[in-house]
């Protein structure tokens, strides 16, 4: 059941004029097929209390008010903080969305081994006058190269400028063991096409080129759930995409809140192979010659 919602018809985004009781009437439609991607995984709110013109704050742990549907997790897995959050059943989203929550981000570990991450997930993040062919041909060399390593790459929108590719992996590794390896990756390509690639972020150090963005498989570090509106003018959605489907994408923000609902048919089918897609790391990263510091 919807929660009520307060202020209804407010506008949160001056662009398209989408009011907050849009945004919720979008996560009640939308939560079947987004649940899949928060199940198990702690969560980061994006609140936007006067819409996405204004002031845009996180929120990574729980605070005074509880959220009905949003489950407080063990203190202990981030320690020196307040609880971090999780999110199993819809009525989380619609109590998120009813208190300005726009975006939904996820960690690339589950709660139940917090230490050891199950994706990673790289950000193709343009730079001022990258062309969008260009972007769509920096995820396909992106996705040759992890492929040619072994591992199997997923493809969605940001929902923003740019595309996130997901890669899921067998757990074993630590989170700076992932990071380096995430890390040597686009070093490797910035390396290999420095015409294309800056393994350094900064606005001055991407001009003409696209930061593929490694830094957010660190602890701690999250990324745009799939399905997740952004809070950004247009109000674009983050959507699952097959790489057959690559060439078509008008942009990083090809759905936004108003045709979003056009894609429900297609749902999560271009990632239905996720969970069986899990790899090693050990011989991709031998195969790179990447060898991660020792733990001590």
């Amino acid at each position: 059941m919807n929660p009520r919602v307060t202020h209804a018809d407010r506008v949160i985004d001056p662009v398209t004029k989408a009011t907050k009781g849009q945004l919720v009437d979008w996560y009640a439609q939308v939560a079947a097929h987004m649940l899949p991607h928060l199940r198990r995984r702690p969560v980061a709110l994006l609140r936007a209390p006067t819409g996405v013109s204004g002031e845009l704050f996180f929120q990574k742990h729980a605070q005074d008010t509880p959220l009905a549907g949003v489950r407080q997790l063990d203190p202990a897995l981030d320690p020196g903080h307040a609880p971090l959050l999780q999110i199993g059943q819809a009525q989380g989203l619609l109590s998120a969305a009813q208190m300005n929550t726009i975006e939904f981000h996820t960690w690339n570990a589950r709660s139940d081994r917090i230490g050891m991450p199950d994706r990673m997930c790289f950000d193709l993040d343009p730079g001022e006058g990258v062309p969008w062919a260009h972007v769509q041909e920096g995820a396909l060399l992106l996705q040759t190269m992890l492929s040619e390593l072994g591992l199997v790459p997923f493809l969605k929108t940001s929902g923003g400028k740019g595309l996130h590719v997901v890669v899921p992996i067998r757990r074993g590794p630590g989170w700076d063991a992932v990071k380096g390896f995430a890390r040597a990756i686009v070093a490797h390509l910035a390396q290999t096409l420095p015409q294309r690639f800056v393994l350094k972020s900064g606005p001055k150090n991407r001009v003409g080129k696209i930061f593929v963005d490694y830094l957010r498989n660190g602890f701690g570090a999250t990324t745009v759930c799939a399905w997740s509106v952004r809070a950004r003018p247009g109000l674009g959605v983050s959507v699952p995409v097959a790489w057959e489907e690559l060439a078509e994408l008008r942009s990083g923000a090809h759905w936004e809140l108003a045709s979003a609902p056009e894609r429900l048919g297609v749902a999560n089918r271009p990632w239905a192979a996720m969970e069986r897609s899990h790899r090693g790391l050990a011989r991709p990263m031998r195969q790179l010659g990447y060898r991660p510091e020792p733990q001590g």
